[in-house]
């Protein structure tokens, strides 16, 4: 009787123990080769770069195709928590006017700055119905077929 109580608070506890560990996902770009800190400044170029590394996360918008982004991101997720961001990477990697890197850098997650996003939103016209209207809202809106006796402007058959 105490073997099977033993074994069953091991077992309890096991699994209490597995509950409390983070589902870890990694997301973005994952370094397997090489890793954008290997890229040379002045020596690399375009072609390099996209051989070595691959195809950019992202292109900047505002400098055309002169700025490419390596992001990636570890996001752990606790039992009945939501998933934070543990770990990011960004590498920004600059290109001159010659196509050779320029500049390379890396920012982490304390260089990103929180956005307040702006939750107003854009009134529609119409009145708001609620569930029950919805529901209810098409009930005797609806005609039966007509008859020949019904068309109006019609003369009847005599």
């Amino acid at each position: 009787m105490i073997r099977i109580q033993t074994v069953s608070a091991v077992v309890v506890l096991a699994l209490a123990g597995a509950a409390c560990a983070p589902i870890v996902g990694s997301h973005g770009y994952q370094a397997l080769e090489a890793a954008p800190a290997d890229v040379v400044v002045g020596t690399d170029t375009r072609e390099s770069v996209k051989a070595r590394l691959g195809s950019p996360s992202a292109t900047s918008l505002f400098e055309g195709d002169d700025v490419w982004y390596y992001v990636s991101q570890t996001m752990e997720k606790y039992t009945f928590n939501p998933a934070a961001v543990s770990q990011r990477t960004v590498v920004e990697i600059t290109f001159n006017d010659a196509d050779q890197v320029a500049s390379v850098r890396t920012l982490g997650l304390e260089d990103g700055q929180q956005v307040a996003m702006n939750r107003r939103e854009t009134p529609t016209r119409g009145r708001e119905l609620t569930v029950l209207e919805q529901l209810l809202g098409n009930v005797g809106r609806g005609q039966l077929p007509r008859t020949d006796e019904d068309a109006p402007g019609q003369r009847r058959p005599d």
